[in-house]
């Protein structure tokens, strides 16, 4: 079933405001004076600010997975290549962080539905590069534990290069990692 353009205009909205800055930092009346409608329009599609959180982070989750494809649909190595250029896209080209690391950072704050999605955001990561390592012949516990670093490893070198406003030393990062 197709969106509607202002639901579509509204996640669009919320999740940028999020990806910038947290749960905290989007409201539906600035939602709505972005698009230009009245904040209980935005109350119409999403009843309350968890509902719309749990959407953007399920969206989120779909979107980036779907990018990726399926973890057998390539050589290992490509698909590494196309799991960091994801994430360094997300920063270098949009200027965003990762939606569900923002999230991550607060999990102990968010409404449990958007804490839910956050997770399966991370469990679903942890799924497909442990899949990719198992392909390169590592244990299913090596797999796991260099899925874990691999993400650990991106969402970090996004907060240092934001934060010390350095976008090159994203790419230090991953590439003194051969990632």
């Amino acid at each position: 079933m197709a969106q509607s353009d202002t639901v579509t205009q509204i996640l669009d909205i919320a999740e940028r405001m999020a990806r910038n800055g947290g749960y905290n930092s989007f409201s539906f009346r600035e939602i709505a004076a972005e698009i230009g409608i009245k904040a209980a329009s935005v109350h119409y599609h999403f009843p309350n600010k968890e509902t719309l959180g749990a959407a953007i982070a399920e969206r989120y989750t779909d979107r980036f997975l779907t990018a990726l494809g399926a973890p057998d649909s390539a050589p290992p190595e490509q698909l590494l290549a196309r799991y960091v250029a994801a994430y360094r896209a997300a920063l270098l080209e949009d200027g965003l962080m990762c939606l569900c690391g923002m999230f991550g950072a607060e999990i102990s704050h968010l409404p449990e539905p958007v804490a839910l999605k956050t997770r399966a955001f991370f469990e679903r990561n942890m799924v497909w590069v442990t899949e990719i390592h198992v392909l390169q012949g590592q244990t299913a516990g090596q797999a796991r534990a260099g899925a874990g670093a691999l993400i650990a490893r991106l969402e970090g070198a996004m907060i240092l290069a934001r934060t010390l406003q350095d976008m090159d030393l994203f790419d230090q990062i991953t590439d003194q990692a051969g990632i």
